[in-house]
């Protein structure tokens, strides 16, 4: 989840296509529109802010991406709007200046991806 993408790089099957950021968004019709190719986006998003909230990531951005799971998203949600619904969870559980807010922000861009439901 650290570093997608680097599953494996084999001389038969290639690289593993799974990009890190929105400027290697995958824009196919393949696989329900590329939601496992693109999902280390979000994934490593998920990483950046545990690592810098530290500990356990069970303990508090597991939460926060918990809450935002469990919290009725629509099931077509993009990475936009999913980000925002994870800064909203971060803020709503350990409030709009926690450092665990400002580390979900953080994580989100470095993704490409903005929480404010815009594209970095």
């Amino acid at each position: 989840m650290r570093e997608p993408g680097t599953t494996y790089d084999d001389d038969v099957l290639g690289r593993f296509p799974q990009p890190a950021h929105m400027d290697d968004y995958i824009d196919t019709r393949e696989d329900n529109g590329g939601v496992h190719l693109n999902s280390g986006i979000p994934n490593r998003a998920f990483v950046l802010a545990a690592e810098t909230i530290g500990g356990y990531a069970w303990e508090r951005a597991g939460l926060i991406w918990y809450d935002t799971l469990t919290g009725g998203l629509a099931p077509d949600v993009d990475f936009a709007a999913f980000a925002a619904a994870t800064a909203r969870a971060a803020s709503a559980r350990y409030g709009e200046t926690s450092a665990e807010a400002d580390a979900v922000r953080a994580g989100w861009e470095r993704v490409g991806v903005t929480t404010d439901g815009r594209r970095a």
